[in-house]
């Protein structure tokens, strides 16, 4: 089966605060973007691997970690990782930035 990638504009830099999740819609995937405060900006699919689910937008960002807002766990932004003693991972997706242009790709 083939995947196809589609490459979405979802606004400038100046749009993502530091710190603070933004939920965006790309196609028909809810992403919660992040800015870290290196400037970074990272897209994963809002949706919590906790087993009873939940949104991560309103989670807690320290470094390249989100904090799941309703369960506590630890998620690398990177990777979608979720770090021990949890286990789990959330869907990643790429993030171009192009001067000020943010583009992700789903």
């Amino acid at each position: 089966m083939n995947k196809t990638t589609q490459t979405y504009a979802i606004g400038s830099v100046q749009d993502f605060l530091l710190q603070i999740g933004r939920v965006v819609v790309a196609g028909n995937v809810e992403l919660a973007l992040f800015r870290t405060s290196d400037g970074a900006i990272y897209a994963l699919e809002n949706r919590s691997p906790h087993p009873k689910g939940g949104p991560l937008a309103e989670g807690i960002v320290s470094g390249h970690y989100l904090y799941d807002p309703l369960y506590d766990w630890k998620i690398d932004l990177r990777t979608g990782e979720v770090q021990a003693p949890d286990q789990g991972n959330v869907v990643t997706y790429p993030v171009t930035l192009d001067g000020e242009k943010v583009t992700v790709s789903v």
